[in-house]
C-alpha cells in the first residue's frame, strides 16, 4: 500500500495526489491494456503516478524508485508517463484545469508574458549547441503565461534555437479554453516580450493574429520598461525549475522530458485552482 494518503502529510510529500486531484486526473486516463499472460497484478494508476510526481520532483534516476513507497517499479512509472503522455493525458488536463479559472474568471486575457530560459545541458532530440555555453549541447523552455503567471503554453526546443522563431508556436498552442457562455478562448489581447522577440516580421505575424505586440527594443538605453508586468513569467519559470527533474534534461527522449514539462504545467495550473476553493 502506498503510505502517506493522508492531507495533513501531503505539504512534506509533494509527490503524493490528493483526492480532488486524482478525480480530475482519472477519467483522463486511457483504458490499460489487457494482459495476455498471468504475472504480478497491474499497479494501480494512482499509485504509478505517485511513483511519477516523486522523480519530477526529487530528479532522482527511474532505477532508484523507493519500491517500498508502494510507487511499482521505475520502469512501471516510467511506461505509465510515456503511454499517459502519448494519449495526451497533460494536454486535456491542463485545458480542465485552465476552464475552471475561466469560469471562474480568473485568467487574465488583458496580457499574455513570454519568455525562453535556456535550461541546463543535453543531449538528444530538441537540443543543440548553445551560443552561450562554448557550444555545449542544449535545451530551451519556452514559456507564455497569462498576466498573473497561469502558464498558457510551453514547448521545448533545442539550445541554439533563437528565442523569437518560437513566438508565432507557442502563440498557437494556447488551447481553446471553454467555461463562459460563447466561444472557447485562446488569445491574448497583448503580447509582452523582452529583445529577443523584437522582429518586425514577427510583430506584423502578431498583429495578424489580433493580438497587440508589447516588445522591448534593440537599443534602448534604459531598460524595457516591461518589468513590471514580465516578472510574472520568470516567477512561473522558476516555480518550473523547481521541479529537479527539469533543471537539467536527463532524459534523451524528448517526448519524456515533454511529458514531465506538460505535467509540471498542470501542477502549477493546479495550484491556483486550488486558491477558487
Amino acid at each position: 500500500m502506498l503510505v502517506g494518503f493522508s492531507v495533513g502529510k501531503r505539504k512534506s510529500r509533494p509527490w503524493i495526489v490528493s483526492d480532488e486531484l486524482w478525480s480530475l486526473v482519472e477519467p483522463l486516463l486511457p483504458e490499460p491494456e489487457p494482459k495476455l499472460v498471468a504475472g504480478r497484478p497491474r499497479v494501480p494508476d494512482r499509485q504509478a503516478l505517485c511513483g511519477i510526481l516523486f522523480v519530477l520532483h526529487t530528479g532522482i534516476q527511474w532505477e532508484y524508485l523507493p519500491q517500498e513507497l508502494g510507487f511499482g517499479s521505475g520502469m512501471t512509472c516510467w511506461r505509465r508517463l510515456a503511454a499517459w503522455n502519448e494519449a495526451g493525458v497533460w494536454h486535456r488536463l491542463h485545458v480542465v484545469l485552465l476552464a475552471r479559472l475561466r469560469t471562474a474568471r480568473q485568467l487574465d486575457w488583458s496580457r499574455a508574458v513570454i519568455d525562453s530560459p535556456r535550461q541546463g545541458r543535453s543531449a538528444g532530440p530538441k537540443s543543440g549547441p548553445s551560443p552561450v555555453d562554448r557550444a555545449r549541447p542544449g535545451s530551451k523552455h519556452h514559456v507564455l503565461v497569462d498576466g498573473q503567471g497561469i502558464p498558457l503554453a510551453v514547448s521545448l526546443t533545442g539550445g541554439n534555437r533563437n528565442d523569437v522563431t518560437q513566438l508565432m508556436p507557442l502563440l498557437a498552442k494556447i488551447p481553446p479554453v471553454p467555461g463562459l457562455v460563447g466561444r472557447p478562448r485562446r488569445r491574448p489581447e497583448t503580447l509582452l516580450g523582452d529583445r529577443g522577440y523584437d522582429h518586425y516580421k514577427y510583430r506584423r505575424l502578431v498583429r495578424a493574429t489580433g493580438v497587440k505586440p508589447v516588445i522591448a527594443r534593440h537599443g534602448v538605453l534604459h531598460g524595457s520598461g516591461l518589468g513590471v508586468h514580465r516578472w510574472v513569467v520568470e516567477r512561473t519559470i522558476a516555480w518550473l525549475h523547481g521541479f529537479r527533474r527539469l533543471r537539467i534534461r536527463w532524459e534523451r527522449r524528448d517526448d519524456l522530458h515533454e511529458a514531465f514539462l506538460g505535467l509540471a504545467t498542470c501542477l502549477i495550473t493546479h495550484r491556483h485552482v486550488q486558491r477558487l476553493c
